[in-house]
C-alpha cells in the first residue's frame, strides 16, 4: 500500500513533478526499497475522472494558473492570458500527451559539431551519444509497450491517417505509419488496447496510452516505500550553509506552507515550472538561483516548433475519431544542408483540439481570414456521430446531431464500449448538445479497466 512519510523526516527522496520524469524515477527508486514522496501541485484523477470534452478537460487537467506574458509575439499580443497545456495534476503531462515516441537521430546529439554555429541559436552538443542510449531507449519502450517495437503491431490507420497515407504515396514518400506510440495495440501490462476513443489528449479513459498515473505510480506505491503528495505546489527548495538541499517548502491544498525534509531532491516538473522553482530558490549562497552557475537556467526555452496547416475537404474526414496522432512522415527528417537548412522535419497528422483553435488558427501575414463555413469544416471540430468496431464484428454506434441510437453490441467479448463523443467548438453556439453518457462502473482493483455492459441513459431537462 501506498506510504506516509512524516515531514521531519530527512531520509525521504522528494521529486517534485510526478509526470514522465518524476513518476518513474518514484517507481524505479521505490522498486530499490528507496522512501519517495513526490510532490505535485495538482489533484490525482484517475481515469474514469477524466472528460471526453475539449474544453471540460483543458478545465481540469491544465495549468490554468494566471501567468505574465511578455514579448512582442503574436500569441502574447492576442493571447496573453491564454493558459499553457500542461498538465496539472497527477501522472502530469503523461496524462495530456498524444504517445508519440520517437528515438533521437545521431546528428540531433551533436547539433553544435553538425550544424555548426548558427545566427540566434544556443547550440551544443549532448554529452551522450546515441549508441550509448540506445540501450535505455529500448528499456523505455519495452515499459512503455511502443508500438513499431519488441514486435508489437503499430495501431491501425484511422481515416485521418488514410487521408495522410494517400498523400504519402502520392508525393513518393515511403516512411508513412501510425507511428511509434506509447499506446497499447495489444493488451498486455494489466491494461486495455486501444479503443480508438479519440481523447488522447484529454486523457484515457481505457487507460491504453502509458502515463504515469496508472503504470509507474500505482507500482511504486504498491511497494510500500512510495507517497505520492497531490495539491502540494513546491515553493522553494532550502539548502544548508554548505549548499546541500535539506528540504522541500510547498503550499498544500489550504495554502499553508509545509516544509518536507529530505537527503535528496529531485526536480521534474515541467519547462516552465522546474527554472520557475531553481530561480526562486535563490539565496546569498546561490544568488542566481540553485543549479544556475551558468546563468541558463529559464533560457533558451522551446516546446514543439509547428507549422500547422488547416484544410477543407470536399467530403468529411471524421478526424476526432481514433487516436489523436493519427500517421507520421518521416522521409523529411533527414539532416540534408542541400535542402537551405540544417536538420530536418516530419509531418504528423494530428486533430484540432478546441482550446487550441484560437491562437493556432492565427492567419500569416497579408491573409485572409474568415470563420470556418463548410459544414465538413465545422464536423471535424464540433460534433458528429461516432461508431466503433468490435471483436464481435458488431457496432456501437450513437450520433449526438441526429439523437439516435444505433445498433449497440452488448456481448460481452465487445471491447468497443460506447463512450461520450460530443465535440465543441469556439466557433459553434453554447446550446446545450445532447449527449448519451454511459454509467462508469466502479474501478477494479485490476489496472485494467474494467468493460462493463453499457447502459445508455439520455439526459433530462
Amino acid at each position: 500500500m501506498a506510504a506516509s512519510f512524516d515531514l521531519n523526516n530527512d531520509g525521504v527522496v522528494v521529486i517534485i513533478g510526478s509526470g514522465a520524469g518524476g513518476g518513474t524515477l518514484g517507481n524505479e527508486l521505490a522498486q530499490k526499497g528507496v522512501d519517495v514522496v513526490i510532490l505535485e501541485a495538482g489533484a490525482r484523477h484517475e481515469y474514469e475522472d477524466f472528460i471526453n470534452d475539449e474544453w471540460g478537460s483543458f478545465s481540469q487537467l491544465a495549468w490554468t494558473d494566471k501567468r505574465t506574458t511578455s514579448g512582442d509575439w503574436r500569441v502574447s499580443k492576442d493571447f496573453p492570458s491564454l493558459p499553457a497545456w500542461i498538465v496539472k495534476s497527477v501522472g502530469g503531462s503523461t496524462t495530456h500527451w498524444a504517445g508519440a515516441s520517437l528515438r533521437f537521430q545521431e546528428h540531433e546529439f551533436r547539433t553544435l559539431s553538425t550544424y555548426g554555429k548558427l545566427e540566434g541559436a544556443n547550440l551544443l552538443d549532448w554529452p551522450v551519444t546515441l549508441a550509448e542510449m540506445e540501450p535505455y531507449y529500448a528499456k523505455a519502450e519495452a515499459k512503455m509497450g511502443v508500438t513499431g517495437t519488441n514486435g508489437w503491431p503499430r495501431l491501425p490507420g484511422n481515416n485521418n491517417f488514410k487521408v495522410l497515407k494517400a498523400g504519402a504515396d502520392k508525393l513518393g514518400y515511403k516512411e508513412c505509419h501510425t507511428g511509434n506510440m506509447a499506446i497499447n495495440s495489444v493488451e498486455r501490462d494489466d491494461r486495455n488496447s486501444c479503443q480508438q476513443t479519440g481523447f488522447c489528449f484529454q486523457g484515457c479513459k481505457w487507460g491504453a496510452k502509458w502515463s504515469t498515473l496508472y503504470t509507474e505510480i500505482p507500482k511504486g506505491e504498491a511497494t510500500g516505500h512510495l507517497e505520492v503528495r497531490p495539491n502540494a505546489m513546491a515553493i522553494k527548495i532550502n539548502h544548508d550553509a554548505s549548499g546541500k538541499v535539506t528540504g522541500v517548502v510547498y503550499a498544500d491544498k489550504d495554502g499553508k506552507l509545509q516544509e518536507q525534509k529530505a537527503r535528496i531532491v529531485a526536480v521534474a516538473g515541467n519547462s516552465i515550472e522546474s527554472p520557475r522553482l531553481l530561480l526562486n530558490s535563490e539565496s546569498a549562497k546561490f544568488p542566481q538561483g540553485l543549479a544556475n552557475s551558468s546563468g541558463q537556467v529559464g533560457k533558451n526555452y522551446m516546446r514543439h516548433t509547428t507549422g500547422s496547416v488547416y484544410a477543407i475537404f470536399d467530403q468529411p474526414v471524421r478526424m476526432y475519431r481514433g487516436t489523436t496522432m493519427a500517421g507520421i512522415i518521416r522521409d523529411e527528417a533527414r539532416h540534408d544542408p542541400s535542402r537551405g537548412f540544417v536538420g530536418g522535419y516530419e509531418f504528423e497528422r494530428c486533430r484540432s483540439a478546441c482550446p487550441s483553435w484560437p491562437p493556432s488558427s492565427i492567419p500569416a501575414a497579408g491573409a485572409v481570414h474568415s470563420p470556418p463555413r463548410s459544414t465538413t469544416m465545422i464536423t471535424w471540430l464540433a460534433c458528429g456521430s461516432s461508431a466503433r468496431t468490435c471483436r464481435a464484428r458488431k457496432t456501437a454506434s450513437r450520433c449526438t446531431r441526429t439523437r439516435r441510437t444505433r445498433t449497440v453490441c452488448r456481448s460481452r467479448t465487445c471491447i468497443s464500449m460506447i463512450i461520450p463523443t460530443t465535440r465543441r467548438c469556439a466557433t459553434m453556439p453554447t446550446s446545450r448538445p445532447q449527449r448519451f453518457m454511459m454509467r462508469s462502473a466502479r474501478r477494479a482493483p485490476s489496472r485494467r479497466r474494467p468493460i462493463p455492459q453499457p447502459t445508455i441513459s439520455a439526459p433530462t431537462g
